[in-house]
């Protein structure tokens, strides 16, 4: 395993962080003045990102002006489970601190765009207010723990549940660093020494990267779990747990142009006792503690120390922290993806909906009230609701006798059933991008519906329409919208154009590849025409788009792209 010999510049900025504080309580009294680097890097571990409105910079600069700086606020939701009482706090926090919209994520939390510096502290202490947090929503530690969203009340579920909530509470940071500065609003020192020992799991310097956990069943691999740094994979047998197989190094994130780093899902590594689920999982956080890569972040995620080192190796190492003979993973179920949209059973009397949230926007806008309809429902109905790793969102703990009167409320501020959405556009994933985003090298969250609508329009042109396949949209090649796994995978390459990528599987169990670069936007669907017209006429019999891209291979598919152009030409 190739690693660098010296520690990176954000290594040291943690190392001598005193446990995350840094300077950030000293910084946050200018509020005319954005975070200098060390600031940016330690807000992370708080759940904030730094940035500026992209749109508007060009602009300024031509003026004369400095940036709009603003923030991302991300909420720590485990599971995306919150109660009526908490999202419509939330909801209040859209107006009153950020830019009027929630944003569901594809990892079951809740972000806030347009936050400005003199309002940070007030946001986060009101997010603490109504018991949540946004410690370790982001930075180098264990994020948001997802899990499946289907609040059935059954034994599987519940366990799911609970077992999600333990993990995300076992994997805190323990650091007091975060209510000093937002929620005891501790004043800055000049001489403040370190003032805690440092954190039992993370050490001085926390993690080399970030690192995410996932828990799922074989039935619903919603969350893409293999898509985890730690994917946990819960084996029952009726109603009893008999175990969990921990897969390790999975992850999204590449860079364009360099193939050291790369895109690969997490490869069975040991199956563990039900007893021991938090014992291991930290246990895999330390795994990764001690043997990541902290001088090149490229270079630093759990995935490459599994692809160098091995799935073998991984587990004689956590054997030895557990002080246990780990045995290998058990065999599995195919993994299975299933609609959680529209009207559903909770088998305990009372029902709840899956409502579509394109992009996981909710905003009000000319087409749909949505935010509107969702704050009256919760309100009126008392529903918990259920954030989905498909950036839609859930409503549980229905009565049936309300379910008529949801229906009008939702019909009243046109709110589009999910029965009225294709496929494509049921299933497609994007990330905000542009303007907010200060890694995005072109559009998504904006793009979204023209992508789709164009492929949409294709796929009726063979009689596709109603296929189901997913495609994930991201302005840039680090894969927060999961574009590589599913059926087609469109990334940005640079302003208005796109890496496409297909042949993965809609269950999430395999990569796609590339197959295009540099497509222009309003390209992707006339680039994807032959594709779709050779799956049409050549599929097998219930064979997925991704599945028949595997199966035909790249170089065949490139082919038929080619004798078209030529045709066409």
């Amino acid at each position: 395993m190739v690693q660098s010999d010296s520690i990176s510049k954000a290594e040291a900025v943690k190392q001598q962080s005193r446990q995350l504080r840094g300077h950030i309580a000293r910084d946050l009294a200018d509020t005319a003045t954005p975070f200098d680097n060390e600031g940016y890097s330690l807000l992370k571990f708080h759940g904030i990102y730094q940035g500026y409105d992209r749109d508007s910079a060009t602009e300024r600069k031509q003026r004369g002006d400095d940036k709009a700086w603003q923030f991302m606020v991300r909420v720590r939701i485990p599971g995306g489970r919150l109660t009526a009482g908490q999202y419509l706090a939330l909801d209040a926090l859209a107006d009153r601190y950020a830019n009027g919209s929630l944003r569901v994520t594809t990892r079951q939390s809740i972000q806030f765009h347009g936050v400005v510096k003199a309002a940070l502290r007030s946001t986060i202490g009101e997010i603490n207010a109504a018991v949540l947090t946004t410690l370790a929503a982001c930075g180098d530690v264990v994020r948001t723990v997802t899990t499946v969203p289907a609040p059935v009340r059954d034994a599987v579920h519940e366990r799911l549940e609970a077992e999600t909530r333990r993990l995300s509470n076992h994997l805190l940071p323990r650091t007091r660093a975060y209510h000093e500065i937002w929620v005891d609003g501790a004043r800055w020192e000049e001489d403040e020494r370190a003032s805690e020992a440092p954190d039992p799991l993370y050490g001085e310097r926390y993690l080399p990267r970030k690192f995410k956990v996932g828990l799922a069943i074989p039935e619903d691999n919603t969350i893409d779990v293999l898509t985890n740094d730690l994917a946990i994979v819960a084996l029952f047998e009726g109603d009893r747990l008999t175990g969990y197989n921990f897969l390790l190094g999975g992850s999204h994130g590449m860079t364009h142009n360099n193939p050291k780093t790369y895109p690969r899902l997490a490869t069975p590594v040991a199956f563990i006792e039900p007893g021991d689920l938090l014992d291991a999982a930290a246990a895999v956080v330390r795994l990764h503690r001690d043997h990541g890569d902290r001088g090149n972040r490229r270079h630093a995620r759990l995935k490459y120390v599994i692809a160098e080192r091995g799935e073998q190796w991984a587990r004689e190492r956590l054997s030895e922290y557990l002080a246990k003979t780990l045995e290998p993973c058990r065999e599995m179920p195919a993994f299975g993806v299933p609609d959680h949209l529209g009207w559903h059973e909770q088998h305990d009397g009372k029902l709840y909906l899956g409502i579509p949230v394109p992009s996981g926007r909710i905003a009000d806008s000319d087409r749909s009230r949505i935010r509107t309809a969702l704050r009256e429902i919760v309100s009126g109905f008392h529903c918990d609701p259920i954030l989905m790793p498909s950036q839609d969102i859930i409503l549980s703990e229905i009565l049936p006798r309300d379910r008529n009167a949801i229906d009008a409320l939702l019909r009243q501020y046109e709110v589009p059933p999910e029965t009225s959405l294709l496929p494509a556009g049921r299933w497609a994933l994007a990330c905000p991008a542009l303007p907010t985003c200060g890694l995005a090298l072109t559009e998504a969250e904006r793009v979204r519906d023209q992508i789709v609508g164009a492929l949409e329009a294709r796929l009726r042109r063979y009689g596709l329409e109603q296929e189901r396949l997913s495609i994930r949209i991201t302005g840039c090649p680090n894969g927060c919208a999961r574009p590589y796994t599913g059926d087609i995978g469109i990334v940005g390459r640079m302003p208005g154009f796109y890496a496409v990528f297909v042949g993965g599987d809609f269950e999430g169990t395999r990569l796609n590849a590339p197959f295009v670069d540099k497509v222009p936007l309003n390209g992707i669907a006339e680039m994807l025409d032959p594709l779709l017209g050779f799956f049409a006429s050549a599929r097998a019999e219930g064979e997925g788009f991704g599945d028949f891209c595997h199966r035909i291979g790249i170089p065949r598919l490139q082919q038929a792209l080619a004798d078209q152009q030529r045709g066409a030409a």
